[in-house]
């Protein structure tokens, strides 16, 4: 007779340990909160303009292929991937700009051109980096976190000096390029890993070899084409997905769940994956004497930013702009420093703006645009309406000027997303958006652990687990979370 599992939650993590789970002979049932799948990942349309409420950045296209090849499928089984060309623009200043091309060869050019000497360091950057990724992204970020035995792999083992695990993304990029705007342009993932490039270890230079050698793509239809595409497999692997189901309390007998309880019924399982959010389930839904953390272990944790996010229906096409445009013309060290070390809302803040209608017609009306503005801010502040309409006037004015585009007069329709919208919609410890953050203190067997020590049945995904945040690694994360439960079935 079948095993029966359920999973929490139906964001990227859930559906991938979901469909790993049923494909390994699994009963598997998804109870989601929401009257949607896709956490994060939801779409909603509104006056002809359809949004992608979350992630809008398509890295890694070979994660996504790796997922869908475990299950005899390819991405373009499901949908279309683009690759954007430039990737995406970098404001400096008033009509100030560099757009970065797709391709390696094409960046070292660009590099060449700012800064003589700096196409070649790239070269040997882009090198050194594609090792990391090799290693990164095929090797660590698939270790469970369960033991320290896991990484005494010979090949890490070799590799942890060339992965730089102790040396800091500012000296390295530092190290290779003095132009300031070559240093932005590498280091500017490093936002929204969750700490400053001082704090982030040079590991994660493989976010440039991702950039630059693996691309920016877009699935035609929208980032939410992802979650129909793992919805559909899902449930062609037998996957039963209730919506509108979110999780009141668990039953715990013998130190196991032993049932589920919703507004809409309860549900027993043999195995429980946790893919909604680690903090509320374990403090909020758990009894206290199986909690494996307290509160003061969660509070201790250094999140990844939260966001402000701003959807705009734009009854024109807005110049200047591309499908992805950074707004980099304050100090990124400032913006960062009041996100991680002095947390509060930002003096003079980075910002991203993101037009999907420039790639997809069908994402606004003819001859208008879909306009999405992100503004990383620290998580746990309170998000109140003045704030929002503060900050929203501060990117408008600033794009307006810096692209020389009139924009506001345009706007029919404006929708806000903060703080509060994220603990409402997602539980969201502190009012994250993208998880834990990724500093060295928090890696591996150092992240909140996968598998509970309190109860035999209980484990969980996603991003404040191994091995992180970001869509790739949560995708990751649920075939990893699927492999412990096989494994730990035939012991």
């Amino acid at each position: 007779m079948a095993k029966k599992a359920i999973v929490v939650g139906a964001g990227f993590a859930g559906l991938s340990a979901a469909t790993s789970l049923a494909d390994r002979g699994f009963e598997v049932t998804i109870l989601e909160k929401n009257n949607q799948a896709g956490g994060r990942a939801r779409t909603f349309s509104e006056n002809g303009f359809n949004f992608d409420m979350g992630p809008s950045w398509y890295w890694m296209p070979d994660v996504f292929e790796t997922y869908f090849n475990k299950f005899g499928k390819s991405v373009s089984d499901y949908y279309t991937l683009d690759r954007l060309d430039p990737s995406y623009r970098v404001y400096f200043g008033e009509s100030d700009y560099v757009d970065l091309p797709a391709g390696t060869d094409a960046c070292i050019s660009l590099f060449e051109r700012i800064e003589p000497g700096s196409g070649k360091k790239l070269r040997k950057f882009i090198d050194d980096s594609a090792y990391k990724y090799q290693v990164g992204i095929n090797d660590l970020v698939y270790k469970p976190g369960r033991s320290l035995l896991e990484f005494a792999d010979l090949r890490i083992a070799k590799g942890l000096i060339q992965l730089d695990l102790l040396k800091s993304m500012r000296k390295y990029v530092h190290g290779h390029f003095k132009n300031p705007r070559l240093q932005q342009l590498m280091e500017f993932p490093i936002l929204f890993l969750g700490a400053t490039p001082s704090n982030t270890p040079a590991l994660y230079s493989l976010m440039n070899y991702a950039d630059i050698e693996g691309g920016t793509w877009f699935p035609r239809g929208g980032m939410h084409e992802i979650v129909k595409a793992m919805v559909s497999l899902a449930e062609e692997k037998g996957v039963e997905i209730k919506l509108d189901h979110e999780v009141r309390s668990v039953e715990v007998d013998n130190k196991n769940i032993a049932n589920i309880v919703t507004a809409k019924g309860d549900f027993k399982a043999d195995y429980v994956v946790v893919g909604a959010d680690y903090h509320h389930f374990e403090q909020h839904l758990l009894p206290e004497q199986y909690r494996q953390y307290d509160e003061n272990y969660w509070d201790k944790r250094e999140m990844a930013p939260s966001s402000l996010l701003f959807y705009l229906g734009v009854d024109k096409p807005v110049e200047g702009i591309l499908h992805h445009t950074l707004f980099f013309d304050e100090d990124f060290d400032q913006h960062a420093k009041e996100i991680y070390t002095q947390p509060q809302w930002p003096s003079k803040p980075l910002f991203y703006a993101s037009a999907t209608s420039k790639t997809d017609p069908k994402a606004a009306p003819e001859g208008k645009e879909n306009l999405f503005l992100l503004m990383p801010a620290a998580p746990n502040l309170k998000d109140r309406e003045a704030e929002r309409e503060k900050y929203y006037e501060i990117m408008m004015e600033r794009l307006e000027r810096l692209t020389g585009a009139s924009v506001r007069a345009e706007v029919s329709y404006k929708r806000s997303y903060a703080h509060s919208d994220f603990i409402n919609d997602y539980h969201a410890y502190k009012g994250n958006a993208y998880g834990l953050a990724n500093t060295l203190r928090q890696t591996a067997i150092l992240k909140p652990a996968l598998k509970s020590k309190k109860l035999a049945n209980l484990y969980y995904t996603g991003q404040l687990t191994t091995p992180g945040p970001g869509v790739p690694p949560s995708l990751i994360s649920g075939m990893v979370v699927a492999a412990e439960i096989e494994k730990d079935t035939k012991k």
